[in-house]
């Protein structure tokens, strides 16, 4: 099962030829899970609301439909991400990173990113 890193589901949305072939190949299976964590709609939200991503007004407005329809499944945020996300001793400021992380560990998933910084996590990667 794939959780993908926000990048990454922009870059599917937007600029699909961004991601690389292995990314791109294991996205178009049908019957693999791929799954979008709460943490992603946060960030989304939050950099909208800050100018950083004004693109991104769809998503905030009617997203899920939109992802739901692409096939995507919702990852809640639990307790126990929360608390793993916090408890990490890596030198990692990014809490939208932290929580990737801490779900894709805790929940066995591979993590689709290009993002180096999550080879410090230990989850399982993939770009």
């Amino acid at each position: 099962m794939l959780l993908l890193d926000t990048h990454v589901l922009l870059w599917w949305l937007a600029e699909p030829e961004r991601l690389s072939k292995p990314v791109h190949a294991a996205l178009m299976e049908q019957d693999r899970p791929v799954f979008l964590s709460g943490a992603s709609a946060w960030e989304i939200a939050t950099k909208h609301r800050l100018g950083r991503l004004p693109t991104a007004e769809v998503l905030v407005k009617e997203g899920w439909a939109l992802l739901q329809d692409q096939g995507f499944e919702q990852l809640p945020v639990s307790w126990h991400h929360g608390l793993r996300a916090g408890s990490y001793f890596i030198p990692h400021r990014d809490p939208f990173d932290r929580l990737l992380a801490a779900q894709a560990e805790l929940e066995g998933f591979t993590l689709v990113t290009m993002d180096p910084a999550f080879t410090a996590f230990p989850c399982r990667t993939l770009w």
